[in-house]
């Protein structure tokens, strides 16, 4: 069964467009390619490629392994931080 791509609005696609390309920078700053990066995730290239540009269908999972693989797990902790109790 194919996996199913969440529907997204146009700022919601300008968003994840947006993390992608912030993720390949911080990817090409680390001196990584896509497939050194996919190595150490242990994920397809391709996966590397769809986050890279933007598309919705990639587990929010994948998105932590592939933050933990560039040195950069401890930023998902900033995300809502004042509000946290």
């Amino acid at each position: 069964m194919a996996k199913r791509t969440p529907p997204t609005s146009a700022a919601g696609r300008r968003q994840l467009e947006a993390l992608g390309a912030r993720l390949r920078a911080a990817r090409l700053g680390r001196g990584m390619s896509q497939a050194a990066l996919a190595e150490k995730v242990g994920v397809h290239v391709q996966t590397i490629l769809k986050l890279e540009s933007g598309n919705p269908a990639t587990s929010l999972a994948t998105m932590l392994l592939v933050l933990k693989a560039l040195g950069m797990a401890a930023d998902i902790d900033a995300i809502a931080a004042g509000d946290a109790p």
